[in-house]
């Protein structure tokens, strides 16, 4: 049974290794080096309740034990205001999300009750001059690609870095 103040859990899309080491390389450019903790991530979910670590990791072992790898198309680039990210298309990921939602609707925050807009931030925390700099520079050469998501990763979010907790593959 895991202590009743647990830290806030984070879901995210594991995505293949390419992708990854594409929006990473990208991320350790154009992130602030002093906040930048976490490898480039596609957020699911950003506050699942830490006291119930047991039974959402019994969901998603669930929910992924039938899930087929998504073939993710990248599509575009948009603008966070601060930043820079890159938007994610896939509808099978969408359905993924609503069937997480019900699972979870007991314990979501407002901010996980809305429809996902999948995306991987790769600059946050700028002026907002430098990010319409990146979008601009970015968005003159950028095709889209395509990406895999792989698996779940669960988190546990303290306050700064995340702390890894459980990976789940995507077995269909």
């Amino acid at each position: 049974m895991p202590h009743p103040d647990a830290a806030p859990l984070i879901l995210t899309l594991v995505l293949d290794d390419a992708g990854q080491a594409y929006f990473n390389d990208l991320r350790r450019q154009h992130f602030p080096p002093k906040i930048n903790y976490l490898d480039a991530h596609l957020t699911l979910f950003h506050h699942l309740p830490g006291p119930e670590l047991a039974g959402v990791s019994e969901q998603l072992r669930h929910i992924s034990s039938t899930q087929e790898p998504l073939a993710l198309r990248v599509a575009g680039l948009r603008s966070l205001g601060r930043g820079v990210a890159f938007t994610i298309e896939n509808d099978e990921l969408r359905t993924l999300h609503r069937r997480l939602q019900t699972a979870f609707a007991p314990h979501l925050t407002p901010q996980d009750q809305q429809k996902l807009q999948p995306h991987v931030t790769i600059q946050n925390k700028v002026e907002p001059a430098a990010a319409r700099q990146l979008l601009a520079e970015l968005q003159a050469t950028f095709e889209p690609f395509e990406a895999r998501g792989t698996g779940l990763h669960l988190w546990s979010y303290r306050n700064g870095p995340w702390e890894s907790l459980a990976e789940f593959p995507f077995e269909g």
